[in-house]
């Protein structure tokens, strides 16, 4: 059953006189349960096609549907909404409250929703286990590492069940080590949870965890590839990298 669907999107910027065009018509579905990266060179449309995705912007042309909804026919306080209960957002940069500690960030986006944390305190309790961090809850920001805080934001991209979570180069900021227990822990929400997540990413090692990697260039979907296995796919996606000189 698909989550999410993208339908001949078109984004446009004007640059003053001139246009810009980010995406030139890209469809796209993604299923429940599944792990999709988007890989592309700077510029290539990814993390425009991640906002689309998100309703963080809307396209120029085209139709975003996500679980079921065309965002086209919803106003902002509706897809404020839809974005609020059915999205996660991971970033690169973590993006928590530094006054706030590990259990209250993730539990924020519950807060937002108007929802009693005295309520939703087992939902937390049962974040905080998954991402390894019970021992670290009461901990602030700048008490955690990167990894670490990371992890904070993953749990908080859950809080509220979405039924996609969309990540932005979520390794990006992280050394080899907290990046590859991070993309570990995205499979593993996949594998047990059946969580949906679409990453935007560089880096091939990153790509190989995900069940299918969409290449981007010059706006447009330009190949497609299938993970098998991810310790035997970075190679399988470095060469399509090359062959597509991205």
């Amino acid at each position: 059953m698909s989550v999410l669907e993208a339908d001949q999107v078109k984004k446009e910027y004007q640059m003053g006189q001139v246009t810009v065009s980010a995406l030139d018509g890209v469809s796209l579905v993604v299923n429940q349960g599944e792990f999709v990266a988007i890989m592309g060179p700077s510029g290539s449309g990814k993390s425009t096609l991640l906002h689309l995705l998100g309703g963080l912007d809307g396209p120029t042309d085209g139709e975003i549907r996500l679980a079921g909804q065309p965002l086209s026919k919803l106003n902002d306080n509706q897809i404020t909404v839809v974005r609020r209960r059915k999205v996660g957002f991971i970033f690169q940069f973590y993006n928590l409250l530094p006054t706030l500690t590990a259990e209250e960030n993730i539990g924020l986006p519950l807060l937002i929703d108007g929802q009693s944390l005295d309520k939703q305190r087992g939902r937390i309790d049962r974040l905080l286990d998954l991402v390894g961090l019970t021992d670290r809850r009461h901990h602030k920001p700048d008490q955690l590492s990167g990894g670490q805080q990371q992890r904070v934001a993953i749990a908080r991209a859950f809080a509220n069940d979405p039924e996609i979570v969309l990540a932005d180069e979520p390794t990006g900021n992280l050394d080899s080590k907290s990046g590859t227990a991070i993309l570990e822990l995205l499979r593993k929400t996949c594998d047990e949870l059946g969580a949906t997540i679409v990453m935007v990413t560089h880096d091939p090692r990153a790509a190989s965890y995900a069940d299918r990697v969409i290449f981007l260039k010059d706006g447009l979907i330009v190949r497609e590839l299938n993970n098998s296995a991810a310790d035997s796919n970075v190679q399988a996606i470095m060469d399509v990298m090359a062959g597509l000189e991205l």
